[in-house]
């Protein structure tokens, strides 16, 4: 036989039965409860078409940001102002008398800015002054009866330890003052940290002075100044940007002022900082933004978005 009479018939899947017929595999879904035939880190081309850049980052304008940089400036002069009227007690150059008088004057005069805000804002406020009072009166005899005790509690204690621990405290106080809050009537977590450090910082303080009147009045007026001080400085914030920034200044000229009559050197560092957090610090957080890659992506944890009224839909 030859070539010519060979024909040449097509090979059918069933014409050689050790080899088996391949069949298309199905799409590859992002799908990890079901089982498919691709190896578990597998992804398509379509897999970084939701890729998102940047998609929340925020752009800052300079001068909002130095305002609402204001509100660590009023926290620092605060603190500043404080440890001044403290030396001041300290060394006699400022008699309890006029702490006290001064400290109620300014605590009447800031409450009754707070509440007239606040019937502005929330006419139904009548019933909160008698408890306010009550609470008040109550908490300075109580203080009034506590200051002996106060007086005498580190008597033991050296003098090194009471600086070092006082400038603990109120590192602790800055660190964790609420300084985003936008609640104006409650004091939360990490802010009553804050609070709790400066007022055990005042103790500590207090109890270095001579005389049981000079230990009230210097409570007195941490009280007002670091409890309820912030409540106003939040007040003031939420109701005028020009009042806040005036505050501001007043509260930085003030503690300009009393250092002055202290140490020279400290209100130059005093100065050169705040300087530098007001206007330095907005520039810096400014200029690294272009340096921020933000990614977002099908890898991304879903985040249910919840309606009233409607289902839970996973995004």
């Amino acid at each position: 036989m030859s070539n010519r009479d060979l024909v040449c018939f097509p090979q059918t899947p069933n014409s050689h039965p050790g080899i088996q017929p391949t069949t298309p595999r199905s799409p590859w879904r992002k799908l990890l409860y079901v089982k498919q035939e691709y190896p578990d880190n597998y992804v398509d081309d379509t897999f970084l078409e939701e890729l998102q850049k940047n998609a929340n980052v925020r752009h800052y304008e300079y001068w909002s940001v130095v305002l609402e940089s204001t509100i660590i400036s009023q926290h620092i002069s605060s603190i500043v102002i404080f440890v001044a009227i403290f030396i001041y007690l300290y060394h006699d150059d400022l008699s309890s008398h006029a702490l006290i008088t001064m400290g109620t004057v300014g605590t009447a005069i800031g409450y009754g800015f707070w509440d007239w805000s606040n019937t502005i804002l929330t006419p139904d406020s009548s019933y909160r002054r008698r408890k306010i009072f009550k609470g008040a009166v109550l908490f300075f005899l109580t203080l009034l009866g506590l200051t002996p005790i106060l007086k005498t509690l580190t008597e033991k204690t050296s003098e090194d330890t009471i600086w070092a621990l006082t400038v603990i405290l109120f590192l602790a106080n800055l660190a964790f003052h609420d300084y985003g809050s936008g609640n104006r009537g409650n004091i939360k977590y990490p802010g009553s940290l804050s609070t709790n450090a400066a007022i055990f910082a005042s103790v500590v303080l207090a109890s270095r002075l001579k005389t049981n009147l000079h230990v009230f009045g210097l409570m007195s007026f941490a009280v007002e100044w670091f409890a309820l001080f912030p409540m106003l400085r939040r007040q003031v914030r939420s109701i005028s940007n020009r009042g806040n920034l005036a505050l501001t200044i007043v509260l930085f000229l003030t503690a300009t002022t009393l250092f002055s009559q202290i140490s020279p050197a400290i209100v130059v560092i005093y100065i050169l900082g705040m300087a530098f957090l007001t206007f330095v610090c907005p520039f810096w957080l400014i200029w690294i933004q272009r340096y921020k890659n933000e990614i977002h992506g099908p890898w991304d944890e879903a985040r249910p978005k919840i309606q009233h009224g409607r289902s839970v839909d996973y995004n």
